[in-house]
């Protein structure tokens, strides 16, 4: 199967030698059937040309951020939204630095900063620059925007120095990008739903018992999902973060709500519970606001369990349902025991006695018991990236 047929790649050359091999990449993904724009930096110019990239991909190349012809044509924010994927090689230190800092002062920076597609990024530097402290610092901090690096590769160089930071090949590339797409096209046929954030349980009109989940983890899950070709569905609790666009989003206050739009939703292949539905809800909803007259003593019953009601449904259980388990103690033991007590596949635990991760952090820490295999420990990172690590083995488990 070609995987590259019909794909529209924005490819951007910047300024290293390295920069004849972007005419062979040209080439090669031409070949596969793919559409090929260019972005060429201002620097790049000194080892190809507009003419010879223009000549191998048959469009347009694009290089000023002031062209009024290109603006006219095509700006930089739906250059962005035409391509399925932006892909800079080679991408020198200097560009890397730059998209590490945020900035936008060339076409091919601020296509970057606009664009809301995949980015994959072919490091090619002297092993020096490679291996410099700041360099990794910059190659982290675009990872954790969820940039993706391919190479670079250890070998001679143009400069007569030998190591890391040759660029990686074409062929090499290209294999790179036809996985990608593939992965896409594969996961397309899979359905997945997500909860996401706390659940309101009302006490009267204007009063409500709930927790502190902010729903990040859960809406970078559903979209990691999205991201990788999933059909995705997010049922969301009261939070304070924006819908995600391609993502077909339901909004809920209680844990009630969440119950029946998750069995609206079914049949799915997997269903991810990361929502902290509150555990507890009024025995007797008050219709007015209770007065304040001294102590309040509250009638609680326990609510709805999501998860357990799913994962044991004998016609509409997923084939992977993974739970989330909050903890401030034993993380282990209780995982376990709600691995087994609610007839889930996996559990992903994390330690919310720690204030910087979990509830209403941008990062998390998180182990994850599987019912057939070993557990493992996802150290600590952002929550966009521990989505790509959960949705990565999702993948793998469904494959």
């Amino acid at each position: 199967m070609n995987n590259l047929e019909n794909k529209k790649i924005l490819l951007i050359i910047s300024g290293g030698i390295a920069a004849y091999k972007s005419l062979e990449l040209i080439r090669l993904i031409k070949k596969k059937g793919a559409t090929v724009k260019s972005i060429l930096t201002k620097n790049s110019y000194k080892f190809v040309t507009p003419l010879s990239v223009a000549s191998l991909s048959q469009e347009k190349v694009y290089s000023d951020l002031f062209d009024h012809e290109n603006e006219a044509e095509m700006d930089h924010i739906s250059l962005s939204r035409w391509a399925d994927l932006i892909l800079i090689a080679p991408a020198t230190a200097n560009i890397i630095s730059k998209l590490s800092l945020g900035l936008a002062d060339d076409l091919a920076s601020t296509v970057c900063l606009a664009s809301n597609k995949k980015i994959l990024i072919v490091p090619s530097m002297n092993v020096r620059m490679w291996e410099h402290q700041k360099n990794k610092e910059n190659i982290n901090k675009l990872k954790s925007f969820d940039y993706s690096i391919i190479g670079p590769e250890i070998g001679d160089m143009a400069c007569g120095e030998y190591g890391e930071g040759k660029m990686t090949e074409p062929k090499d590339i290209l294999n790179y990008l036809s996985e990608y797409f593939k992965n896409i096209n594969n996961n397309k046929k899979y359905k997945a739903l997500v909860t996401a954030g706390p659940t309101y349980e009302f006490i009267d009109p204007v009063r409500f018992i709930s927790n502190k989940s902010s729903g990040k983890q859960g809406y970078e899950i559903a979209n990691s999902l999205k991201k990788n070709g999933f059909e995705t569905t997010l049922i969301s609790g009261p939070t304070n973060l924006k819908d995600i666009e391609g993502v077909k989003m339901v909004k809920v206050n209680s844990a009630k709500d969440m119950y029946e739009a998750t069995l609206e939703n079914l049949p799915t292949d997997i269903a991810i519970f990361s929502a902290a539905v509150s555990d507890w809800k009024m025995e007797n909803f008050n219709n007015k606001k209770i007065k304040k007259k001294g102590d309040l003593s509250l009638n609680l019953k326990q609510n709805i369990d999501i998860l357990s009601n799913i994962s044991k449904h004998n016609s509409l259980r997923p084939k992977l349902v993974i739970g989330f388990s909050a903890e401030t103690d034993n993380l282990s033991e209780n995982s376990i025991r709600k691995l087994e007590e609610k007839n889930c596949d996996w559990i992903i635990a994390n330690d919310v006695s720690d204030n910087s991760i979990g509830f209403d952090s941008d990062y998390n820490e998180v182990t994850i018991f599987y019912k057939k295999k070993e557990s493992e420990k996802i150290s600590k990172m952002k929550k966009s990236l521990i989505a790509d690590k959960i949705v990565e083995r999702v993948i793998s488990d469904l494959n």
